[in-house]
């Protein structure tokens, strides 16, 4: 009797723990950096993830093509499949001793997770967006804006300034009556809108669903159901710019109706 294959999701996710596994283990050592310029850089737990997460996709995938935050762009660039991995989004964070990363890895218009190496959650998509904990049965990701808590991301630059700085939502009155802002600084919260923890994130920018940074939590997060637009509330692909992800309708409405956006 043989094995069965390895599915698309089975790799996602076992690239994904993987990567926090590494993550987990250099967390609080004194790490060298390597200067990306702009204020960015990463750290040897950043690189020595990815490598990780890339020997579980050439295991299982070893025709398909990856681009990673830290290797840039390795396979056929003409690949038909292209995996995104980001192996330590919050690096940041993680270099000054704070818990909120997350290890992004998902297949181009596929298979998607995102793991907490911290809480030992892994967020992941088979169709239905899950969540899997050791010890615990796979659950069913419920988004619910019940805690009106809202991430906003606060790092420079603006892109989309002046028509929209995530950061004016702090300002807004309309906001400040109905949500409670917090600012994670990892696409961690992007996980936390499908499971329930936060009612929505607001960033600026753009190319999100070909992001390695974005794409693993946006496809969770329209498994989950949640409504994933720009902040002019059209389709990604079509949008200004700006991602905003809420939980339900009702709350992706009061965003627009903040951010000048024409809802849905």
């Amino acid at each position: 009797m043989t094995d069965s294959p390895a599915s698309d999701t089975d790799v996602a996710t076992a690239g994904a723990r993987a990567g926090a596994a590494v993550v987990r283990d250099l967390y609080g050592r004194q790490l060298s950096r390597i200067d990306k310029g702009a204020g960015d850089f990463a750290t040897a737990a950043d690189v020595e993830a990815e490598k990780a997460i890339l020997a579980v996709i050439r295991a299982a995938r070893p025709d398909d093509a990856v681009l990673g935050e830290e290797g840039g762009q390795q396979g056929a660039a003409g690949a038909r499949r292209q995996w995104l991995v980001d192996p330590l989004c919050g690096t940041l964070n993680y270099a000054v001793g704070t818990m909120l990363v997350a290890v992004n890895v998902a297949l181009r218009d596929g298979a998607a997770a995102v793991a907490d190496p911290f809480s030992g959650e892994l967020f992941f998509t088979d169709g239905d967006a899950r969540v899997r904990q050791d010890g615990v049965d796979d659950a069913l990701l419920r988004p619910t804006s019940a805690t009106r808590l809202v991430d906003v991301n606060l790092d420079p630059p603006f892109p989309d300034a002046p028509g929209f700085r995530a950061v004016d939502l702090l300002a807004h009155p309309e906001f400040v009556a109905r949500f409670r802002p917090r600012v994670v600084s990892t696409t961690l919260a992007l996980a936390w809108v499908a499971a329930g923890k936060r009612a929505a994130y607001v960033t600026d920018g753009g190319g999100f669903s070909d992001s390695v940074h974005f794409a693993a939590g946006i496809a969770l997060c329209r498994a989950a159901g949640c409504v994933v637009t720009g902040v002019d509330g059209a389709p990604l692909e079509e949008s200004r710019g700006g991602l905003v992800v809420a939980a339900d309708e009702e709350t992706h409405a009061l965003l627009m109706s903040m951010t000048g956006g024409r809802g849905q």
